[in-house]
Formats: C-alpha cells, structure tokens, sequence
C-alpha cells in the first residue's frame, strides 16, 4: 500500500491557520492594536480604507523592533511574550500564541516599517502570501507601522464572504472601542477612508467612556470599586433608569483583557434584578484584576473566552460589587435603621358619597404611618351607574367575519370562536381588551396585537417597495455613536422603504427630514435610536434578513408606543385588522396575542357545576 500521509506546504498550512485568526478584517485590527499595546506605545493610530478590505494600517510609537526580529515576526509560532509551559500562567500581554502575523501575511500583502529609539534608522518588509519579497533600511519615525493591503487577495472565495463595508466597518469599530476602553492612558485615533472618526486623548476611565459613547452618559454612570484578596473589581455600570433594550454597551475585562461571558453578565443582571423595566439591560464597564495563575486565557485564538480556577467566588465578588455599587449610590433600595420610626396618631375621617351611595373611612397620614381601612357598603342605591359605560357599547356582530381568519387560531381555540350576536369590546387597565365569542370571552393583547398589525404592515411595504412619508416641519439633527451611524447608513435603502428620509450630515451625524406617514410626529430622535436599538438586539439573538429584522424592530418599537386609552372605533377596528392578518394568533417572536376563556372554564372558576 503506498504511503498516503504527507506534510503540508508551509503557504498552504499558514492559510488554514489564517481561517482561525483572520475571519474579517476587525480580526487583524484586533490582532495589530493588541501588538502596538504589548510594544508598550503611548499613542496608536488605525487606518481604514473601504471598511479593512483595501487598506488596514496600524501606527504606534512603541519601542519597535531590530531588523532580526522585523523577519522573526511573520515566522509561525515566533513570539517574544512566553519562552516556556511556566509562561503560559504568568501572562500579562495581549497576545502570546505567535500565530497572529503569520496569519495575517498569509492571506494579505503586507508592508512593514519599524525602528527602535536607540537607532538610526529602521527596517522596512514587503510580505506577500506569506514570503519576504522585499527588505531595505527605512528612514521612519521610532515605533512601528504596518500596512495590510488587499486582504484575501490570494483567497478570492474567503474574500467573496465578506460583507458589505459598512457590516465589516460595525465589526472594526466594536474591536478598536474594546481596546481603546481597555487602556484609556493610551491615545488612540481612527480614521476610516481619510474621515476622522475617533480622536481618543489619554485620558481617565470615565473620560474615555464618554468620548466613545457620547456625553449623554455623563449623567447614568456610577463608579463600581471593589477590592479583596482574591480579585479586584473597578469600573461604572449604568444607573436603571438608562437601561436599553439591548446588551449593547456590555463589556467585561479580565487583567485589561476583552472577554465575553454569560456566567459573570448574569452576575450583573442578578444584582440590578428589581431594578430594571422589563426586557432591559444596563449599561456596564467592568474591570477584573486577578492573579494570571488563577485564570486560564489558551482556550481559543480570539482569546476572548477565559476560565476561572474559582468562577464561583469570581461571580459573588462581581455580584457583591454591583450591588455594593447601587446601594452606595443610592440607587437599590436599602433600610435605613437610624430614622424616626415612632407613628403619629392616626385621625380617622368619614367622607360620605352621596352619588354613589358608598361610605368610606379614610385616615390622615403622618410620618411614615398610614391606614387605608376597606370601604364600608351603607347603601346599594345608584350601583346600576357603575355599568353605564357598558351599556353603551356598539355591537360588533361582524367582527370577525371571516371563517377563514378563525381556522388560523390554535386548534384548540378553533372550534367555536365567532362572535356571539350581540358582543361588546371592552378595554381593560389600557393593555387587554375584551371580546365576547360564541364560546366564551377573547382575551386580546393589545400591545401584542398591534405588533403583529404592524409587522405584517412594514413587511408588504418592504416587499413591494411602497413608499409613505410625512414631511417634517422643522428637520431633527440626529447625533448617533459611530456603531450605530454606520448602522444607519447601511440601511438607508430599507429605511427609505419604511418612510424615513435623511441626509448625511457628515462624521455621526444625520439630519431626519420625513417618517413613515403614520407614526406620530413626535420625539423622532428617540425613536430612531429605539429602531436601531431592537434592529441591533434581534441581530443578536435571531438570524433574519434585513428586512424581516427591521420591519419586526419598528413594528415592536411602536406598538410599545401605543397602549393608551382607545375609544370604540380604535378598539373596533384593532380587532379587524387583526383577523385581517395571515398570521393573527402571534406576535412575530412567537408571543400569544390572545386567548379564549370558554364557558367551561369559567364556570370552574366560580365552582358552577
């Protein structure tokens, strides 16, 4: 039998090493912003052009490199961070692995000049698939700048994954955010095709927050500081009241290291628990510092997956510390033991209502003491009154019509589900309304059946391309975070679909000249920021297209808008629309947006036989 193992071509084995490293050109500005750290540079500049696609070129002023390791760097498994098993414990640098270069060179061309300050001139390489095609002194400034050009250029399938530049651009403005908030004493600056984006001095935590995220987040954030033998904990989390509907500004560092991390997230949201609206997430910078022996960082090549020697104890000091945080703020509810907790005489005052016929006691408060003693029934005159309201309610003998909108109910809602002949609809705390079929009562939720109205709405104007708008009388300049306008401009096309019309107003900023013709014309800014906000947080836990993602976003964002009083036409005309549905027993998430009550159950209820 001949032999069949053979080993690999050194280009052939650095591509398929590439594929774990370099998935998309944030890979390699991850990978070259954490090497300008480890050089120890106090000032780092990014170069972006077409989104990493063309051009990604990362300038610091660290302490360079001589020309033997100028080669040394793109060889496979070259590093000067460890040199042996014990190292692998003892790690305080970003990178270690000595993949990372060679990977890069291997799927791009790359130029790279460097001097250390003690010499007088540098050394510049031309790497192409992984072979020096080029070497000579340089005259350059001490520190060390490299270029990546035409990244997968000798990979055209790899390349043909990509996606489009303001995607891959969202993607390298969330790594160079989590290296630039890792280390705020470093100045960092981004441009992207000759644009300035970001212009980061060195600075303090807080400071740095603020020039990434917006001065907006001057005011929700508050200082968490946590020291103990084991670990420390510092940073700010975000007051509740500022929580979004998204987990977007999440970030956990271990030893300045950007990780991800369901099991401490869920340490955070356990000690804002019962501070929070729901379906809402804080805001958080955290910051651990622990001994390099007692976590574990060589799990995988983006090193941003860690373990813990004791991840319970690492919980509970987090959990503590957010906590401690909140309370020391006065944001979590806390006793306090030292204040007047003696009661006042309480002074009982009978208040006769004549109309109703109803007498009850109400008692004055003072201090903290109060009573609120049941009423007491003195007269059943009048009580037909509280009724009236009902009685004025129109039928609906065709609200749901058709026998076709009924079969889509659950089988087991399906049977006898038409209106009886003289139903009423009635509206009940502004969230559920009420609607009497042959079999019983339909419980109908009215927010999510304005979700499920609007969706189907958005979808068949995205889908047919059917424009609505209403001009607004005075445009709103509209400020975004550099995420989010990248965002925005992505989807110009599908927005311009749904009614929004804007124009570029240059860096993040956008100026809103219409909307969709029935929103109401009011706090536009916000909702925008809320549609980008569901947009982004559906990206994260669903896999939609575009279009199905950003009608589900809007249709949820103004549905949640709406649950205020309806008068009967409103309500009427809820209920049509909403068997008017192809879908009309969920929402788009799947959730219920009514149920039945039969006479069945609701005679168990009162225990009738």
């Amino acid at each position: 039998m001949p032999d069949i193992i053979h080993l690999l071509p050194d280009y052939l084995a650095n591509q398929i090493a590439a594929g774990e490293v370099v998935q998309r050109p944030a890979s390699v500005v991850k990978e070259l912003l954490e090497n300008a750290i480890d050089a120890k540079a106090t000032s780092v500049q990014l170069i972006v052009k077409e989104a990493g696609k063309q051009l990604i070129q990362v300038v610091d002023n660290g302490i360079g490199m001589s020309e033997t390791d100028a080669r040394m760097c793109f060889e496979r498994h070259a590093t000067s961070k460890i040199k042996s098993t014990e190292d692998l414990f003892r790690i305080r640098t970003m990178g270690f692995r000595g993949e990372a270069m060679a990977s890069i060179a291997a799927v791009a061309q790359v130029e790279l000049k460097t001097r250390p300050h003690n010499a007088e001139a540098g050394t510049k390489l031309i790497v192409e698939g992984s072979a020096i095609v080029a070497q000579e002194p340089v005259v350059t400034p001490a520190g060390t700048s490299i270029a990546v050009k035409n990244l997968f250029y000798n990979v055209p399938a790899r390349r043909n994954f990509l996606k489009t530049n303001a995607v891959e651009m969202r993607h390298i403005l969330d790594e160079f955010q989590r290296v630039a908030l890792a280390y705020p004493e470093i100045a960092f600056s981004l441009y992207h095709n000759d644009v300035e984006v970001f212009n980061l001095h060195a600075s303090k935590l807080s400071q740095r927050i603020i020039g990434i995220f917006g001065n907006n987040y001057k005011e929700q954030m508050a200082l968490c500081d946590e020291e103990t033998p084991f670990l420390s904990v510092r940073g700010y989390i975000g007051k509740p009241e500022f929580a979004k509907k998204t987990r977007g500004e999440q970030f956990f560092f271990v030893n300045n290291r950007f990780i991800k991390s369901g099991y401490l997230n869920h340490a955070v949201m356990t000690a804002f628990e019962g501070l929070l609206p729901k379906e809402s997430y804080p805001f958080y910078v955290l910051f651990i510092d622990i001994e390099p022996d007692k976590i574990d960082i060589n799990v995988h090549p983006t090193k941003t997956e860690i373990k813990f020697d004791d991840e319970k104890t690492v919980y509970a000091i987090v959990h503590s510390a957010v906590r401690k945080s909140l309370g020391a703020h006065n944001i979590a509810p806390s006793l306090d033991f030292d204040g007047d907790v003696n009661f006042a005489p309480l002074q009982p005052i009978r208040i006769q209502n004549n109309e109703q016929g109803f007498e009850q006691e109400r008692t004055t408060f003072s201090s903290s003491g109060f009573s609120a003693p049941a009423p007491k029934r003195v007269s059943s005159a009048g009580w037909e009154q509280l009724y009236e309201p009902l009685r004025n309610q129109p039928t609906g003998e065709e609200r749901i019509s058709s026998a076709a909108s009924v079969n889509l109910l659950d089988d087991a809602f399906a049977a006898d589900t038409s209106p009886a002949t003289s139903n009423k609809t009635l509206q009940v705390h502004q969230k559920y309304l009420l609607v009497q079929v042959k079999s019983g009562i339909m419980v109908i939720d009215q927010q999510a059946a304005q979700e499920r109205i609007l969706y189907e709405k958005y979808m068949t104007s995205l889908q047919k391309k059917v424009v609505t708008s209403q001009t607004l009388l005075f445009p709103q300049t509209i400020e975004l975070s550099p995420a989010d306008a990248a965002l925005v401009k992505e989807l110009k096309a599908e927005f311009l679909e749904l009614g929004f019309q804007f124009e570029d107003f240059g860096g993040n900023t956008i100026i809103l000249n219409a909307i969709p013709a029935d929103v109401q014309a009011a706090n536009e800014k916000e909702l925008l920021e809320e549609l980008v906000e569901q947009y982004k947080n559906n990206l994260a836990t669903l896999k939609l297209d575009t279009r199905e993602n950003l009608a589900r976003a809007i249709a949820k964002r103004l549905a949640g808008r709406l649950q205020t009083r309806m008068s009967e036409l409103e309500m009427n005309s809820l209920v049509d629309k909403l068997f008017a549905c192809e879908v009309p027993n969920y929402t788009p998430g799947g959730l219920k947006t009514l149920v039945i009550m039969e006479l069945s159950q609701l005679h168990d209820l009162f225990q009738k036989n």
